[in-house]
């Protein structure tokens, strides 16, 4: 049988040189929990015997597994509580978080449902009012629901006469989901109640509405065990669950996503059927007959086979087609016009050609289109009239991102967005007919976002290809390859990174450090042919990019390896675990968060089967089995001096279970040969990152920024 280090010998040469020797930060040596190794545990896979030693970690609801997580938070939180600048990093935080927050307004008829915040709630309160300049009226309080502040609200669909809402219930940052019914006229909860839906919204239709769900998983596996077999059902409004109707099921294939929606005059239902994250198949149903569809119902195709990304936008009363958009034989993607009909692809009618810019999204709202383009990575919108013609670029505020554009057809106004890297953003209010914008909501800030600067770099990455990047820093800010900088990046499933803001970056931006974020490949920032040359076997490009993010940082003098850290969550904490593997000389701290670190297993767990379509899975082939072992975290992890690490993870995360995290730390402790701590920080009652309350928020935020300060050797100033 053969052994791994053939695989795994690259790795180990490069693990040989070894992290920077900080020696302006002092340190004390740490004891880390003895974890216990299973030497029989592990897999024959394509003739090579790959050992688990840390599987038992996967049990995550195991007396043993609690007790670890027990031991490993102690010794963090021990060494968090010594650095002496925490605590004043959490009080300026929760200073710069302190602000009024609003989102939204979302219409329904003549109620305006707005979110709030009044700056330190867990839990953003949704009022509501009668017109748009009504007197605001709490409409659900999470608060005072849940006073821990680990539950979240949020509405996922509304009936066609605007009397019934659907809101989703999700609990301690599980991806899990209960779904109420709110009635409009009272403002109550009716008696409508669903369990086990996942990844679903409710899409009205007559007296009831459709929702996908998995069956109920075995006690005690909720937050650990593959979901199969998601389905699809029709609930009608005031019977119990056990009386709904089953819509669509796939009996032979459990890895398969589906959602079902329905066009606003209730004129059509959409069928979304999908492997994962990476391509799907669309289908339509006629429902002006009446009929609900059910088993063995007969879909019309709109697009067949996990290939492309062909989604329906909205269907046009006045024309009888279909708005779809596509990146069949266009990678930036178009919008096609489709009759029901007729509608294969050689019918298809260009509304929206491709164009050299990405098209990130199209809506309609007022009986308009609005495109949204990505140019480097940042937001341009046009409005144009249902058939393409007379295009109008919006003037947006800024350099950053916006969204919000569209609505229903017969809307006269909407809303948008804007934001940026150093100001949390406005709301705006968009009239369809004059194209004016006026604020509407603008907040009131603890800091003056003048005081920053944003810029955009172009490196080449190590085959040459041309990556961008942007840098934010305090203005007077020196290249003297000393400042303490934290690199960001995802790299991943079509996801584009533009301009956002984050109070928590206000930290080290105050103090003079830089924060960079590069757009690499893998990512959508440049359309199809961006992100496919950044998956499968081709997902090297992507730990080549933000190495080389991080080697045209320290050449331009913005740092040096001794004040960079970088972060990266989910998929973006694969990247942050691979890159520190492969490169432990480069950066004097690492977060990988909520990381995919075990690339041999992920599949197997919750939601994990998704991404094969994007990763590849060691179970389709060697030649997937191969390049997956080459760069899996947990298995390339040798002796070697490694970064200052956090590893940082949460208890109900049931997208990326724990397992990863616990397995990559377990595997790292023992293999650290220099002084820099490496350590776990497991949050409870929160998951994959959506939802947390912001008591949570600021505890996290600091300890994190308290470990990168402390570790690149730089004492805040207050």
């Amino acid at each position: 049988m053969n052994k791994l280090s053939p695989y795994l010998l690259p790795m180990l040469l490069l693990a040989a040189c070894g992290q920077p020797e900080n020696e302006h930060v002092k340190r004390e040596p740490l004891t880390y929990p003895e974890t216990r190794k299973d030497s029989t545990a592990g897999d024959s896979l394509w003739g090579t015997w790959v050992a688990d030693p840390y599987r038992w970690l996967e049990n995550d609801t195991s007396a043993d597994t609690k007790a670890w997580v027990e031991a490993q938070n102690a010794v963090t939180n021990a060494y968090l509580a010594k650095i002496p600048f925490r605590d004043s990093l959490a009080k300026r935080y929760e200073e710069l978080f302190n602000f009024p927050k609003v989102n939204g307004p979302m219409r329904v008829g003549n109620l305006y449902f707005i979110w709030k915040n009044s700056g330190l709630q867990n839990q953003s309160v949704i009022y509501v009012r009668e017109g748009l300049d009504g007197e605001d009226k709490v409409f659900i309080d999470p608060n005072q629901l849940d006073p821990a502040g680990t539950t979240t609200y949020g509405p996922i669909g509304t009936s066609k006469d605007d009397r019934y809402m659907a809101v989703s219930v999700q609990k301690a940052g599980s991806d899990w989901q209960e779904i109420m019914v709110y009635d409009l006229t009272t403002l109550q909860p009716t008696t409508d109640l669903i369990k086990w839906s996942k990844f679903s919204g409710a899409s009205f239709y007559r007296d009831g509405f459709f929702y996908s769900r998995y069956p109920t998983p075995a006690k005690g596996t909720e937050l650990s065990a593959a979901s199969k077999f998601q389905k699809v059902y029709y609930h009608k409004l005031g019977d119990p669950q056990e009386k709904d109707v089953l819509v669509w099921e796939n009996k032979e294939n459990g890895d398969l996503y589906v959602g079902l929606g329905v066009t606003e005059e209730e004129e059509f239902a959409t069928l979304y059927v999908s492997t994962g994250t990476d391509g799907f198949e669309m289908y339509y149903h006629d429902l002006r007959s009446g009929t609900i569809p059910k088993p063995g119902t007969k879909w019309m195709t709109l697009q067949q086979g996990f290939e492309h990304k062909t989604t329906i936008v909205d269907f046009v009363p006045a024309t009888g087609k279909f708005l779809v958009m596509t990146e069949v034989d266009a990678p930036n993607y178009r919008l096609v016009e489709v009759d029901p009909m007729n509608p294969a692809k050689e019918n298809w009618k260009d509304i929206i050609p491709q164009e050299k810019e990405l098209l990130q999204g199209v809506s309609t709202g007022g009986g308009l289109l609005f495109a949204e383009y990505l140019k480097d990575a940042t937001s341009r919108f046009y409005r144009m009239k249902l058939d393409g013609s007379d295009k109008q670029e919006i003037a947006l505020p800024g350099f950053g991102s916006a969204g919000g554009f569209g609505g229903k057809r017969g809307d006269t106004f909407g809303f948008y967005s804007f934001t940026s890297f150093t100001d949390p953003g406005s709301i705006y209010k968009y009239d369809y007919a004059s194209g004016a914008s006026e604020v509407w909501f603008r907040p009131e800030l603890k800091f003056d976002p003048d005081q920053f600067v944003t810029s955009q770099v172009f490196y080449p990455s190590k085959d040459g290809s041309q990556v961008p990047m942007f840098i934010v820093h305090k203005k007077g800010v020196q290249q003297n390859g000393k400042n303490p900088t934290l690199l960001y990046a995802y790299g991943g499933f079509n996801i584009s990174l533009s301009p956002s803001f984050s109070t928590s970056r206000m930290l080290l931006l105050e103090q003079g450090g830089v924060f960079a974020l590069a757009n690499l490949r893998g990512g959508g920032e440049y359309g199809e042919d961006w992100h496919k040359a950044g998956m499968k076997e081709k997902k090297q490009n992507v730990f080549d990019d933000f190495i080389a993010a991080a080697e045209f940082l320290i050449k331009e003098k913005w740092t040096d390896s001794a004040h960079l850290g970088v972060n990266g969550g989910s998929n973006g904490g694969l990247l942050i675990g691979a890159v520190e593997t492969q490169r432990p000389d480069l950066f004097a701290v690492c977060f990988p968060e909520v990381g995919v670190l075990d690339m041999l297993r992920y599949q197997k767990f919750t939601a994990g089967f998704g991404w094969v379509p994007e990763y590849g899975s060691a179970d389709n082939s060697k030649e997937e089995f191969d390049y997956l072992l080459r760069y899996s975290p947990v298995h390339n992890i040798k002796p070697a001096k490694y970064p200052a690490t956090m590893v940082m993870t949460a208890d109900h995360d049931d997208r990326v279970v724990p397992a990863h995290s616990f397995k990559f730390i377990s595997t790292l402790q023992p293999a650290q040969q220099g002084d820099a701590p490496v350590l776990i920080r497991v949050e409870t009652q929160a998951g994959h990152g959506a939802g947390k309350p912001t008591s949570k928020i600021i505890e996290e935020q600091a300890d994190k920024w308290a470990f990168f300060f402390h570790n690149v050797g730089v004492t805040p100033k207050f």
